[in-house]
């Protein structure tokens, strides 16, 4: 199968045409190292990022504030979260991704109905909405009955974009915190143009997100925060888990090539996906997060918030960063072989800073490492690193 020789479709926002590139040795380029027009770029969108980034914290703040208003008026609470902390902390310590995120016992029993039609003229192909029951068990068993009571969270969702020719190269795709549009999602990373490439593609839907989140949820993703750190570790634990029932799902239908990629939120779980599960074959974190809870803490206001429970909780700081090891791909090793690793980042990202892309970089061996001078929305470029990971996939996926 070859991949086709027409660029990928311009992205849905037009951006400027300032090219970025791949790191050094030594890693991102410094700011000498960048043109004038870069700088100009990195500057610029950098600025405009930190006023979204003071709104995303905002809404994760809203979504922390029960677990802050239990810690007050309830201190038996934080006994209890202090208890989950260190039940992570050890499953952190053991560096074992197959205790950490066990496999799925059961295979999935899979719901398929057409997609709208908007979604197939835009893939130009048959798209199909697929559901399934989550096997998911929390990983904690004090946080089982809670999890299992999650009805919408509990019932997994993904869309598949599929050729009449049988199963092709499949293209995973796992959106970021807030961003769990399928239109969207398939709009902003040119996947119809993936897709006249020769790939099948699968959009998953993350836990408690889109129709995934609960009915009281005020947000699509609150459910990711609303339970405090115990929560997001389980939050993680069913993402991955469920993933995995879907590469089962692949595999049934006869796909035995997978190429997985996410943005932010979606880019650390493609990564620790790449840690747990030995199916993927190129994983491409994009503007990834691997250390949340240092992040959260650069943002205002969510990282008062954070700050007051850990202080009315008199959280241990050793036992907390223990357990945010738990759901972390600088954890574990990646199961990818190094030449199948990419990771792309934005130098004017203020959401999830380059430092944080450059870290995982260091931990995956120095891989393929791709820069563009833009920030966590505006990919400025964006057709140029889409050429770069059509290159860096097809060798492996389309040969």
């Amino acid at each position: 199968m070859e991949p086709s020789s027409a660029d990928p479709v311009d992205p849905p926002i037009p951006v400027p045409d300032v090219p970025g590139g791949d790191a050094g040795p030594r890693g991102l380029p410094r700011r000498e190292d960048l043109t004038v027009r870069q700088r100009l770029i990195v500057d610029s969108s950098a600025a405009a990022d930190i006023a979204l980034r003071t709104g995303l914290a905002s809404m994760v703040g809203a979504a922390m504030l029960p677990s802050v208003i239990g810690s007050l008026f309830r201190p038996e609470q934080a006994g209890i979260e202090q208890e989950h902390l260190r039940f992570y902390g050890e499953l952190a310590a053991a560096r074992d991704p197959a205790v950490s995120f066990p496999a799925p016992k059961e295979p999935p029993r899979i719901s398929s109905r057409p997609a709208n039609p908007v979604a197939e003229w835009i893939a130009h192909g048959r798209v199909h909405n697929i559901r399934f029951r989550s096997s998911f068990e929390a990983v904690n068993p004090a946080l089982r009955e809670r999890c299992s009571g999650f009805e919408r969270n509990n019932v997994v969702r993904a869309q598949h974009w599929r050729h009449d020719d049988g199963p092709h190269p499949t293209l995973c795709v796992i959106h970021g915190f807030l961003g769990s549009a399928y239109l969207a999602n398939g709009l902003f990373l040119s996947l119809p143009w993936f897709y006249r490439s020769g790939y099948d593609v699968l959009l998953y839907t993350l836990p408690f997100h889109g129709r995934r989140a609960e009915k009281w949820s005020p947000f699509s993703g609150y459910g990711y925060f609303a339970g405090g750190a115990a929560g997001f570790a389980e939050a993680m634990a069913q993402a991955v888990h469920d993933f995995r029932s879907l590469l089962d799902y692949l595999e049934f239908t006869g796909v035995d090539r997978i190429a997985l990629t996410g943005i932010s939120l979606g880019g650390y779980t493609s990564a620790l996906i790449a840690s747990v599960d030995e199916r993927i074959q190129v994983v491409i974190p994009n503007v990834p997060v691997v250390t949340p809870d240092r992040t959260v803490d650069e943002w205002f206001p969510a990282n008062k918030l954070v700050a007051l429970n850990r202080a009315v909780a008199q959280t241990d700081p050793q036992i907390a960063e223990a357990a945010t090891r738990y759901s972390s791909p600088l954890n574990y090793r990646p199961l990818v072989p190094k030449e199948r690793r990419l990771i792309i980042t934005g130098l004017g990202d203020r959401l999830a800073p380059p430092e944080q892309a450059e870290m995982l970089w260091e931990h995956w061996d120095r891989c393929a490492f791709h820069w563009f001078p833009g920030n966590h929305l505006l990919h400025v470029s964006q057709p140029d690193y889409l050429r770069r990971m059509t290159r860096f996939m097809s060798g492996y996926m389309l040969a």
